[in-house]
């Protein structure tokens, strides 16, 4: 008997499935991180600050390539797609459709929570942070001035427009383009399987970063933000739960449930990693077997990784900018309120798939004439906020090729209701090397 052979009949006895390793992550990362903080354990809040800090770091070593990369062919893959203009125009309607509704489900929570009321909080706790963002800057910001300096400094909005434009160039050249092509198309499937391998460190990762959560802030500091962490893990509940659920049955016609079965692997990794970029392949993944096609979702995923945050860019805004106003006394009318629908709409590719929504908070409160100090009263809760944050960008990211591809009539509903499995069980990298 081959080896080869011996490999592909060795099974394990018992293989905890993926949601289930990071559920187990999570309630060891919790359980550490309490012993860690209560019995001032500094050994243990340096290892978990470790491994979470390394898990990060091999997620964001892929991210300036991954996106380059898989910006320009999904662009130059649009070639195989009939009506691809068409397509390309409705997914980033829809994005600013969901958008739309996710800043109005913000604003609605925090008109009617007053989030900033109550916390002893005061314009002198806030501090001015070390970078804002300004609609010159983000405009500006947008064209790079050399091509090193985006990949080395990591501006994914500056890696997102070169990779634009090479893949517009390309589809431009036609054959002459074609050797490029081939070696992005090859270069990009080497990133993903390498990012395959990080993921399934994921569970290892959410020890490391959920403890650390723990063991640096406790409950006392989520006490006396208490409003507004609810509102924000409120506002994106009801838009990953009720919101996108309810566009699936009645637009694209198609069942809430088989969607969260698909894509509940994605949803789960970016609450952990915090980054939509890193969480990406796996997108890419549990969008094709959820029945979009394959030359529509690599176009439409990473896409919507860079520019389409409902959590970031639309729930945490509208809520953060009430509860900025509220601790600076002031008030916003009807006009403040439509300028933050505008910004989130607008600006969502100032946050570019990072953790993190600093940038994006400073670009709202810039535009309504509020205090930046603001921003600095958040940026110490912001870690606990950007793990829901991250998780309603995901499944947005999910929801709006399905919908564009159940109305463009190019969904597999046969593979959209027949999916059983998770799909990081059974595609993924152990998965895959075993069939090897």
């Amino acid at each position: 008997m081959s080896v080869s052979a011996n490999t592909k009949s060795f099974k394990l006895p018992f293989k905890a499935p993926f949601w289930a390793q990071i559920l187990l992550g999570l309630v060891l990362g919790v359980l550490l991180g309490w012993i860690a903080r209560s019995q001032d354990v500094s050994w243990l809040v340096t290892t978990l600050e470790k491994v979470g800090d390394t898990f990060i770091g091999l997620l964001k070593l892929a991210v300036a390539p991954l996106v380059f990369f898989a910006i320009l062919v999904s662009i130059t893959n649009l070639r195989k797609v009939n009506n691809a203009a068409r397509l390309a125009s409705r997914t980033l309607l829809w994005f600013m459709i969901t958008s739309l509704i996710a800043v109005a489900v913000g604003l609605l929570i925090g008109l009617v929570t007053n989030p900033g009321a109550g916390t002893g909080l005061t314009p002198r706790d806030g501090e001015l942070p070390e970078k804002t963002g300004s609609w010159i800057d983000f405009l500006t910001g947008i064209v790079p001035t050399d091509v090193i300096t985006p990949f080395t400094e990591l501006n994914v909005l500056q890696i997102v427009f070169m990779a634009a434009v090479a893949g517009i160039a390309a589809l431009q050249l036609g054959e002459k383009a074609q050797p490029i092509l081939t070696l992005s198309e090859s270069v990009l499937e080497l990133l993903q399987k390498a990012l395959w391998w990080v993921i399934r460190l994921a569970p290892l990762g959410t020890v490391g970063l959920i403890g650390t959560a723990i063991a640096t802030y406790g409950w006392d500091l989520i006490g006396q933000y208490a409003t507004f962490t609810a509102d924000i893990y409120v506002g994106c509940a009801i838009v990953l739960f009720v919101v996108y659920p309810a566009l699936l049955a009645t637009v694209a016609k198609a069942n809430p449930l088989q969607f969260f079965k698909g894509a509940w692997p994605a949803i789960q990794l970016a609450f952990v990693s915090r980054s939509s970029v890193g969480t990406m392949p796996l997108t890419q993944k549990v969008t094709e077997r959820l029945g979009v096609p394959r030359e529509y979702a690599p176009f439409a995923v990473p896409f919507g990784a860079t520019t389409k945050m409902d959590g970031c860019a639309a729930i945490y805004p509208a809520i953060a900018a009430i509860f900025v106003a509220q601790i600076f006394d002031i008030q916003l009318g009807i006009g403040d309120y439509l300028l933050i629908a505008f910004v989130s709409v607008v600006g969502s590719a100032a946050t570019a798939g990072l953790t993190g929504a600093t940038v994006m908070l400073t670009l709202t409160l810039s535009t309504l004439g509020l205090p930046m100090e603001g921003v600095g009263l958040l940026l110490a809760i912001d870690p606990i906020l950007d793990m829901m944050r991250t998780a309603t960008n995901v499944a947005g990211q999910v929801v709006c090729p399905l919908i564009v591809a159940s109305r463009e009539k190019i969904l597999d509903r046969d593979k959209y209701n027949s999916l059983s499995t998770a799909p990081v069980d059974t595609d993924g990298p152990v998965a895959m090397a075993a069939a090897a």
